[in-house]
């Protein structure tokens, strides 16, 4: 019969989902409830504030028994989820309910679990003699581009933390993935000028101009599917390149003056990044000047808009065999969506992606978390506890 998770924990992870926490609205209420949890349990919680001032994410250290807060382990979540708008739901999606060993809800799997089974632990956290400190890392914003996790990864560093491993804990059926492409998402502006459909060489057709830049990002997307890099531990074993978003027009009988382009890749580690967006820079810089030979004012400017790297633990790393030690089933499995891994892997910070519940069901409508995946979770984190804690002066005697 699968495990059930404590009721302790349920609460925890109930309580988290029914804060609407969707990437569009503040997180504040939710982390400003968790850092009530921590205050209480004698922690003193940072936070650390968007540039609005409208979200926040949060870094809690839980020292050692002799009161070191460097080195450890992090446990890092992020606590915004996607929008339901559209989406034909059961159930009321930020209302929790529980059918046939399944909890429902909008972040049961991602990535609310996770962090209701942390949070849940986080009074053991403190009673026990730990040896070197677990640190909590909440942050904002991760589903539109890992915005938050920046500042919190920064400010691990500005004070010293210096851990030595950190588990993310995305939904990966507890499974341990030790990598993930890079995300790298832009938007092109293209500005022509406007003039009669009937007199087009007065106009400059922006929408013509951004053909030429979706007609090249194709050609890359077909070369790298050809020539690689390749890396058979991903469903896609290339870097995979797509535009996903065109906008431009305003009237059939009008040369369009503005169109906007979105594309995106999805790089392996072992791609130039900078390269690879140089070629994109140069490409609307050629399509640039041959617009400004006919219409001077006219303009091709790229702007990345979300960015995040990504991440390739060796598989003899420390952190791997802990989090198998911990109960994380071993994998060789990379998987193709980003995470915050890869910004505390970028820091110099060892990082693992192990988690409750199925990436398949996230973002989707009636998302859900097995009870058995998360009573999973429940002991994973409690063998990294006592994993963590210091034997008492008669047990080393």
């Amino acid at each position: 019969m699968p495990a059930a998770p404590a009721d302790a924990t349920m609460e925890q992870i109930e309580r988290l989902i029914r804060f609407d926490t969707t990437s569009r609205e503040s997180n504040l209420p939710l982390v400003e409830a968790v850092a009530d949890d921590l205050r209480a349990l004698g922690l003193e919680p940072v936070l650390v504030p968007s540039e609005d001032g409208a979200k926040a994410n949060l870094l809690a250290t839980i020292p050692a028994a002799d009161g070191t807060t460097t080195g450890g382990i992090v446990l890092s979540a992020h606590t915004d989820v996607v929008p339901v708008d559209g989406q034909d739901w059961s159930s009321e999606p930020f209302e929790p309910e529980v059918r046939d060993g399944r909890l429902y809800a909008r972040g049961s799997a991602d990535m609310k679990s996770f962090l209701g089974v942390v949070l849940a632990k986080a009074p053991a956290m403190v009673a026990a003699r730990l040896a070197e400190p677990i640190h909590l890392a909440l942050s904002y914003d991760e589903e539109v581009g890992c915005v938050g996790a920046v500042g919190l990864v920064d400010e691990i560093a500005r004070r010293g933390l210096a851990p030595r491993g950190c588990v993310v804990g995305e939904p990966t059926s507890m499974r341990i993935v030790r990598g993930h492409k890079s995300m790298n998402v832009f938007r092109v502006d293209v500005r022509g000028l406007a003039a009669h459909s009937s007199l087009t060489p007065q106009g400059e057709n922006a929408i013509v101009a951004a053909a030429e830049l979706v007609r090249f990002v194709q050609g890359v997307a077909d070369e790298m599917r050809a020539e690689g890099p390749f890396d058979d531990g991903y469903v896609v074993p290339y870097t995979s390149v797509s535009v996903n978003r065109i906008d431009g027009g305003i009237a059939i009988n009008t040369i369009p003056a503005e169109c906007t382009v979105h594309f995106e890749f999805r790089a392996l580690t072992t791609v130039d990044h900078e390269a690879l967006v140089e070629r994109f820079r140069a490409e609307c810089r050629r399509i640039e000047a041959g617009m400004q030979e006919r219409h001077p004012g006219a303009s091709v400017v790229l702007t990345t808009t979300a960015a995040a790297p990504g991440v390739d633990t060796p598989a003899d790393a420390d952190i791997v065999s802990l989090a198998a030690a911990w109960g994380g089933e071993p994998s060789d499995d990379k998987v193709t969506y980003g995470t915050e891994a890869g910004l505390f892997a970028e820091a110099g910070i060892p990082t693992v992606v192990c988690g409750p519940g199925d990436i398949a069901q996230a973002h989707a409508p009636d998302e859900f978390v097995e009870l058995d995946q998360i009573a999973r979770c429940e002991a994973f984190v409690d063998r990294l506890v006592d994993a963590l804690t210091a034997p008492t002066p008669e047990e080393t005697a």
